[in-house]
């Protein structure tokens, strides 16, 4: 249903074909979001845990940076790895139980736990997917219903990932370890993280493949339109 030079395609500032000492918009996401982590670095609820949680913006930056040169995301896919991350270091300066956020809803509607994170994980799905499907779009031969379901599944087995990665670190860091994992006396957390990381993927990509499929038929009654006048000016033209 799409190919790949639907994302290199330069059309306006999206485009993954701009060079990068012109793509300004990359240039103002890149200082945007350093801006802003120093600025979350200062004074941060709980330093471990920053420390901690800070491994994902930093470790993202680093592999973008060294690949960046054998593959190149579209501004559009970059723009929202931004989103996220700006996200993402927000709870991490105040840590996920104790985001100012979690800290309206508790005041407000006598919230027991801290719903920040699941609010995250349900994001990391919506979000993930799409510069997930354009790096496989890209690389392989992939199109139709799998462009969709595949970005889908493996965004799905990084949320799973991330879960093995927390439990690892309560492990390791014992305590401050705990509170990052963060279940908050529920355990079923991990698996309600997961839940909401592929439905925040299938809607997504369901979104798009709606959004695309609706663009594909409106393109394609234009052309019809077009060729319809076309066949009428010709037959007017025989008839005189």
């Amino acid at each position: 249903m799409s190919g790949s030079n639907d994302f290199v395609r330069s059309e306006g500032w999206t485009g993954a074909g701009i060079p990068f000492a012109r793509n300004f918009p990359l240039h103002a996401m890149i200082v945007a979001f350093l801006l802003y982590w120093i600025y979350t670095a200062i004074h941060p609820t709980d330093r471990i845990q920053w420390a901690m949680e800070s491994l994902l913006p930093v470790g993202t930056l680093v592999a973008l940076g060294m690949t960046y040169r054998k593959f190149r995301f579209s501004n559009r896919s970059y723009f929202w790895m931004f989103v996220f991350l700006c996200v993402h270091t927000f709870a991490a300066h105040y840590t996920y139980q104790g985001t100012p956020v979690d800290a309206w809803l508790k005041a407000a509607y006598h919230t027991k736990r801290s719903y920040f994170d699941r609010v995250v994980h349900l994001l990391f799905g919506l979000i993930w997917t799409y510069p997930c499907r354009e790096l496989l779009v890209r690389t392989s031969s992939l199109r139709g219903f799998w462009s969709y379901a595949l970005p889908a599944a493996v965004v799905f087995g990084m949320s799973s990932l991330f879960e093995i990665v927390e439990m690892v670190a309560a492990l390791v860091a014992k305590q401050s370890g705990e509170q990052y994992v963060g279940l908050q006396g529920d355990v079923f957390d991990s698996q309600k993280d997961m839940s909401l990381g592929l439905a925040g993927a299938v809607v997504s990509m369901g979104a798009l493949a709606w959004l695309r499929n609706r663009a594909g038929r409106e393109e394609r009654a234009g052309w019809n339109g077009t060729n319809a006048r076309a066949e009428r000016f010709v037959g007017k033209r025989k008839a005189r």
